[in-house]
């Protein structure tokens, strides 16, 4: 893939943490109040359906298990993981830990994918992470157990949930809305029984709150997920993964346009950092290699004749075998 393509593919896949940078503030303004785990449910699970019903199609053979692990890898284990980490951990903590996902990743993809261990991979990795704690650190906080492991278990959620997915590929024959479907699908029925148990119904729901849930079911799922898998089936996989660090930049900007939040300089310097790290983690074009000017585009080396051609060479000895005549003689079916 030229450069090119790969910048285009990069800025497209980064629209879907762009989007899921919007969610806290579509949860907090438009869905009901306190009902994480029934925000996620919603979130996945209508729009799975819908994308089954209009796909058509079921998975076959191994890809029913590997439907399910990555239905909860990328999206079930993940958003609920994410949720408790960010309930139990005050002060941007969670996005701190969850910003090691690219690390995560570079180590899977070495052992499973093969891809080449760079250093400015390495370097990206820690840049990201400075950067995710220059924009979301406020202050010395009480840690959670509970919830550090919540966020380290959703970090590796998603980066096993990235290199799986590169690793699987898609079936042959499915198309990318249908293998979407496959995982929201699973994804919401996985959450389903948490919700259930864990959380009471609204009371009721008014049209902000409808509007809030058909963001996230069409932007926030559907339309973001598709890009997602686009995106991990075109880049490498180190790549996709520090396109999620666009996540907390956008919630962060969001809150300042929004709700009044201010951005002081660290915070600002936390994006730029960000950025930077997004942009040394995304593939490079392999250099050309020099052509060798002693040889043209047909592969001939100035100075040799060329070997004729074969079907020459066959039509010459088609004749008749020689019987001592003259070679120059055409009546000896050869020539010397």
């Amino acid at each position: 893939m030229k450069n090119g393509q790969n910048v285009l593919t990069a800025a497209v896949t980064g629209l879907a943490p762009a989007v899921w940078g919007s969610t806290y503030l579509v949860t907090t303004e438009l869905l009901p109040p306190d009902r994480p785990l029934l925000a996620t449910t919603m979130r996945a699970l209508p729009g799975g359906l819908v994308l089954l019903a209009l796909g058509r199609k079921l998975p076959a053979g191994v890809w029913w298990w590997r439907a399910l692990v990555l239905g909860v890898l990328n999206i079930g284990a993940f958003n609920f993981l994410l949720f408790v980490a960010a309930y139990r951990l005050p002060g941007g903590i969670a996005a701190m830990i969850m910003s090691a996902q690219p690390m995560f990743v570079v180590i899977l993809a070495a052992l499973f994918l093969g891809e080449r261990l760079r250093a400015l991979s390495a370097v990206a990795c820690v840049m990201g992470a400075v950067g995710v704690v220059l924009l979301v650190f406020k202050g010395t906080v009480t840690l959670d157990a509970v919830g550090v492991l919540a966020a380290v278990g959703g970090a590796l959620c998603m980066a096993s949930g990235i290199t799986l997915t590169k690793r699987w590929g898609r079936p042959e024959g499915v198309s990318l809305l249908t293998f979407t479907g496959w995982q929201l699908t699973v994804a919401g029925l996985l959450l389903l029984p948490f919700w259930l148990t864990l959380e009471d119904l609204p009371d009721g729901l008014t049209g902000t709150n409808v509007a809030g849930f058909a963001y996230l079911i069409t932007f926030g799922a559907v339309l973001s997920y598709i890009i997602w898998f686009r995106g991990i089936e075109r880049l490498p996989a180190v790549a996709v993964s520090f396109l999620a660090l666009g996540s907390p930049v956008v919630a962060a900007l969001l809150g300042y346009l929004f709700k009044d939040q201010t951005l002081s300089a660290l915070q600002l310097l936390g994006v730029a950092v960000i950025f930077l790290a997004i942009l040394l983690g995304q593939p490079r074009a392999p250099k050309k290699k020099p052509e060798d000017p002693g040889v043209h585009e047909h592969g001939e080396t100035p100075g040799k004749n060329p070997a004729p051609p074969l079907a020459s060479t066959q039509r010459i000895t088609a004749g008749a075998p020689h019987h001592g005549g003259n070679p120059a003689d055409p009546a000896s079916g050869e020539m010397t």
